[in-house]
């Protein structure tokens, strides 16, 4: 891992592997990535969406989860040919400016004012697990929701990107598996889904009115969101692929920028194995917990929502394997939203630090003042989010209302994938015509689910 992996050197020039074996030992990015996107999008959107809507609207939790991914890599290689943060970037894009700052950069941090609602609304689902248990529970929720905000400020400020990937990896596959067990294990209750219920849910029908907002704010967060494509190009950096990559020469050199040319196209191939490997995992998990929402919660009559969320969403293991279950869903409930915690904490801190540092505040490329930003982010975000749950003490529906706001926060996404791929990318890194269909049909869906969110608010649908 390069030293300062935010400024590139020929110091840290590194071949990539070439094989499938060698790119393994490089993964990573997409493992927090995974982590950040589970909790919040797979354990309570998707939950509640499928508890509302049934079996109809898998289709939409599946092309969630496909559909972002060419954006994802098309953030990806620019930070691996440039050595550029995301806040960089949008600080580089055509348009308007406010002071220092593009107006993308303003206006994403105007929608992350509303995120902060569906983060403080993990927060409450882990405080609602640790009220389950008798023996804590007597502690009560305002300490309860003190002392999670506290860990995973700790954890954060002191943590490194190594770190983060351990637990993010450990946390994903102990879930994963627990989550796969019990819908097998539904087949042989009552609550079994027959082959007709999963047929229906693949026959791209539309839900209710009624449930448009729940369906777009769970496109927006299942899956790899908006903050998600940004906060990758952070976790591919200090991995050290654009470090490894290196300093792009000047084309009239020729022998050496053949030589960049080749690492370029060997780490941007690394990437691609990273984001499919984390959207496998993740469309994998999201499916399992849509399908235990619709066979069990919507049959039952079960909806999520405050302080019944944790009890409402233990039913869908109690259902398939038995009471005894229930200990070990919260013990899951734990890793994984606590995983999204600490995940999301991390990318937050840094990409609020890069856009107060293209802003004129700090300077995110020096290592000490970044240091300062990240570890400061660390401790008042966290806080933040408590003070939110303690208002609100709705973890479903502020989680649900941060999944529309990311839906917006991919419009930035969009316009500038779109830029990076037509303006800035080398022509000498030319993609196959699969990936520049896949490219298109990203940006229409990101942006059609936009305008079905404004139609939906307007009442015009």
């Amino acid at each position: 891992m390069a030293e300062n992996p935010y400024r590139l050197s020929e110091d840290e020039v590194l071949d990539p592997p070439t094989n499938f074996s060698g790119k393994l030992r490089f993964l990573g990015p997409g493992f927090i990535l995974s982590a950040s996107i589970v909790g919040s999008g797979e354990l309570i959107a998707t939950t509640l969406l499928g508890a509302k809507a049934g079996f109809i609207c898998l289709w939409v939790i599946i092309f969630s989860c496909l559909v972002k991914v060419a954006i994802q890599l098309e953030f990806g290689k620019h930070a691996i040919y440039t050595g550029k943060t995301t806040m960089q970037a949008l600080n580089e894009l055509p348009g308007p400016r406010i002071g220092k700052g593009h107006v993308s950069i303003w206006a994403w941090l105007g929608i992350m004012s509303f995120k902060f609602l569906q983060v403080g609304g993990i927060v409450g689902g882990v405080t609602l697990v640790f009220l389950e248990i008798p023996a804590l529970a007597e502690f009560g929720k305002t300490w309860w929701t003190l002392f999670t905000a506290l860990v995973v400020a700790v954890i954060v400020s002191v943590g490194r990107y190594g770190l983060l990937e351990k637990i993010s990896l450990i946390m994903i596959a102990l879930f994963t598996l627990f989550t796969l067990i019990s819908v097998i294990a539904l087949q042989w209750t009552p609550n079994a889904m027959t082959g007709g219920e999963l047929l229906s849910g693949l026959s791209f029908q539309l839900p209710s009115a009624a449930i448009i907002l729940v369906a777009v704010g769970a496109f927006g967060i299942t899956g790899v969101g908006g903050d998600e494509i940004m906060a990758y190009n952070y976790w591919l950096l200090e991995k050290g692929y654009a470090a490894h990559t290196g300093p792009r020469p000047a084309e009239t050199d020729g022998e050496a920028h053949d030589a960049w040319l080749k690492r370029a196209r060997g780490w941007i191939r690394v990437m691609t194995t990273d984001a499919i490997a984390a959207m496998i995992c993740y469309t994998l998990v999201t499916v399992l917990f849509y399908i235990l929402g619709a066979a069990i919660l919507h049959r039952n009559g079960l909806i999520p929502e405050k302080g019944e969320l944790i009890t409402s969403l233990g039913t869908m293991y109690t259902q398939s394997l038995g009471g005894w279950a229930f200990g070990i869903f919260l013990a899951g409930a734990l890793v994984v939203l606590f995983s999204t915690l600490l995940a999301a904490l991390a990318a937050w801190a840094r990409l609020f630090s890069d856009a107060f540092s293209q802003l004129g505040w700090g300077d995110f490329r020096d290592p000490v003042s970044r240091r300062k930003f990240v570890s400061a982010c660390a401790f008042i975000f966290p806080a933040i989010w408590a003070v939110l749950y303690l208002k609100f003490e709705a973890p479903g529906v502020m989680v649900m209302i941060g999944g529309v706001a990311s839906a917006f926060i991919l419009l930035i996404v969009v316009f500038a994938a779109i830029v990076m791929r037509l303006k800035w990318a080398p022509r000498e890194l030319e993609v196959s015509s699969f990936y520049k269909c896949s490219f298109v049909l990203s940006c229409i869906a990101i942006v059609t689910v936009a305008v079905i969110t404004v139609a939906s608010q307007a009442g015009w649908i």
